[in-house]
């Protein structure tokens, strides 16, 4: 499998950030800018070409993609829904938030809808513990949720 050419040019751009012998630094962007083009999932073909044109052991795009949460290797709907559950959230209602979520959208955690609109996951830390709870969905952050939050966001983002 080959890149395409404007995800090529898109990575070159982190490339150019580097000295040649680094090429590992533009892995993390590398693999958001495969997912991002691939409707927000990797493949292991996509990890493969990513290796390839990095010039770098595939091992170690495996590494990364499997280790940093924000990296799918499986298909996620068009509004991915990270809702963290670490120990501040959770203190602060994010199960309470997570089950509403699975009632309201009836899919549960690692799901898809059968529109494939939604996907909810769990993360471990959005890095927001003075709104808890919190969830991330694209690349906005949502704060202080309560289930009338919820639904006003689902709802906008239903539009």
């Amino acid at each position: 499998m080959e890149l395409s050419e404007k995800v090529k040019i898109a990575i070159n751009l982190w490339l150019d950030k580097f000295p040649t012998d680094q090429r590992r630094s533009s892995v993390m962007p590398a693999l958001m800018i495969v997912q991002k083009e691939n409707n927000g999932s990797l493949t292991e073909e996509l990890m493969d070409a990513i290796a390839n044109y990095l010039e770098l052991p595939k091992i170690i795009i495996y590494e990364v993609a499997t280790f940093y949460s924000m990296y799918e290797l499986k298909p996620v709907g068009k509004h991915k829904i990270c809702v963290c559950t670490n120990i501040t959230c959770m203190l602060c209602g994010s199960d309470e938030i997570m089950n509403y979520l699975q009632e309201k959208l009836g899919i549960k955690c690692g799901e898809i809808t059968d529109d494939g609109n939604f996907s909810i996951k769990e993360v471990e830390c959005l890095g927001a513990c003075g709104g808890a709870p919190v969830l991330h969905i694209g690349d906005n952050y949502y704060e202080n949720l309560t289930p009338d939050k919820i639904d006003t966001i689902l709802q906008e983002l239903e539009q």
